[in-house]
């Protein structure tokens, strides 16, 4: 491949080199298509503008680029932690997405300030709070959470659901090279043409009906639609925002440590100013009517397929996406999307993100001998499915929170009967056992 400024290995671009500009600009759309499908899924969820969240996943990059000095090469998109936060604050309705916008902001601004301690005093103060038999329930949470707003939505038509979600789980499994990395891209587009050609979705009031009014309506240029946070609920707020922070964290580590691995370059003296670049865009996502942020798997995979890592191919992807924002037509396209189809969709990824809750415990080597490590992770993921929430006051902990809050403290509580299960049981124990 031709590179302007020469790799150090030939198969190799790093984030300081530069490929010719047709090879950039055909490398950054590509980033754009890997990041595309779950970054537009979000605001589906939430009730969110597809125009202004796709426009501030593009501003959301470039911030994170100059933040970490143009040297951890990433793409920053809608982030699934929020969902749950965000369905609890808007109650299931869309004229509260103002309290929606300012827990974001409250999130971003915490995650910011992980990202300052974490810059001066090390990783080792997260690795204090968040072992991986934490991170890994807290994930788990999430997904488990949120299970029931995935059926709510795909068992409003059963046929273009199905369909959706085999899509998916066939590209995933089956394809190869690039198109593996766009199971939610191909599953969405499927789902939408089965949808339109259904008989059973021409009705109106079906949930897998599709209404080309708004596409018609929309202007080809224009402002992306921003709104703007409302903070009348502050205790609220904080009480289901406050967790989403030590998600990112443990999510954006662990991305950097995999742009490492495939690259070959210490990229941990960063972390820090990778969760103030990602905590600095998340808030400003949430002052202009964005959703909260993270770094993309999906695009650190195109970058394990390419093994290019120049910055500027993300400045190309990051501009494409703000471009995109100042297209109204493209948004109502995707705010046409059906229920259906978008529940076939949650089925799928809700699913992954309570599974990849359980990879973290393989790859964090949890040992489940343990006691300790059994309380830890049963007790919220059971508070979490079960729909627990508690109120004091203006103070609400949901299930998400809850599970979140129930790992950190039971471990800290438990962590002297982790020493305990080092030691061996006495045999008459152990034999009744």
């Amino acid at each position: 491949m031709a590179v302007a400024t020469g790799a150090r290995e030939r198969d190799v671009v790093y984030p300081e080199d530069r490929l010719a500009w047709p090879q950039t600009i055909l490398m950054g759309l590509q980033h754009v298509m890997a990041m595309f499908g779950a970054t537009v899924l979000v605001p589906l969820i939430l009730g969110f503008n597809p125009n202004t969240v796709i426009f501030f996943s593009g501003v959301a990059t470039l911030v994170f680029l100059a933040v970490t000095g143009r040297k951890v090469p990433s793409y920053l998109g809608s982030s699934f932690s929020f969902l749950g936060a965000v369905l609890a604050i808007q109650g299931g309705s869309t004229s509260h997405h103002d309290l929606a916008y300012g827990g974001i902001v409250i999130a971003g601004v915490i995650y910011f300030l992980i990202g300052v301690v974490v810059h001066f005093v090390g990783i080792n103060a997260i690795r204090f709070l968040l072992p991986p038999v934490v991170t890994g329930t807290v994930v788990a949470v999430i997904g488990l959470a949120l299970a029931g707003a995935a059926w709510n939505n795909y068992k409003g038509d059963l046929l273009t659901a199905t369909i959706t979600v085999l899509t998916a789980v066939l590209v995933s499994v089956y394809l190869r090279g690039f198109p593996r990395l766009l199971p939610v891209l191909f599953a969405v587009v499927v789902g939408y043409l089965v949808s339109l050609f259904d008989p059973a979705c021409q009705a109106a009031n079906s949930a897998c009906h599709i209404s080309f009014a708004g596409v018609q309506k929309a202007d080809w240029i224009g402002l992306p639609a921003f709104a703007f946070p409302s903070f009348g609920d502050p205790v609220r707020q904080f009480s289901l925002f406050w967790f989403i922070p030590l998600i990112l964290v443990a999510e954006n580590a662990g991305h950097v440590f995999a742009i490492s691995g495939i690259m070959k370059r210490d990229l941990s003296p960063l972390l820090g100013r990778t969760f103030m670049g990602d905590g600095i865009a998340t808030t400003i996502s949430g002052l202009f009517g964005g959703t909260g942020e993270t770094t993309y798997a999906e695009n650190i995979g195109v970058m394990g397929v390419t093994r290019v890592f120049s910055i500027m191919i993300f400045v190309v992807a990051a501009v494409a996406a703000i471009l995109l924002g100042f297209i109204p037509k493209f948004g109502a396209l995707v705010s046409s999307i059906p229920s259906s189809v978008i529940g076939g969709i949650e089925l799928y990824l809700f699913g992954l993100i309570a599974v990849i809750g359980a990879k973290i415990w393989v790859d964090g080597r949890v040992d489940f001998g343990k006691r300790a490590n059994l309380a830890v992770a049963a007790i919220p993921l059971i508070l979490a499915a079960g729909g627990a929430d508690v109120k004091f006051g203006d103070f609400e902990l949901n299930n998400l929170a809850l599970g979140a809050l129930g790992a950190i403290v039971l471990y800290q509580i438990l962590r002297p009967g982790h020493v305990r299960d080092t030691e061996r049981e006495p045999a008459e124990i152990v034999a009744r056992e």
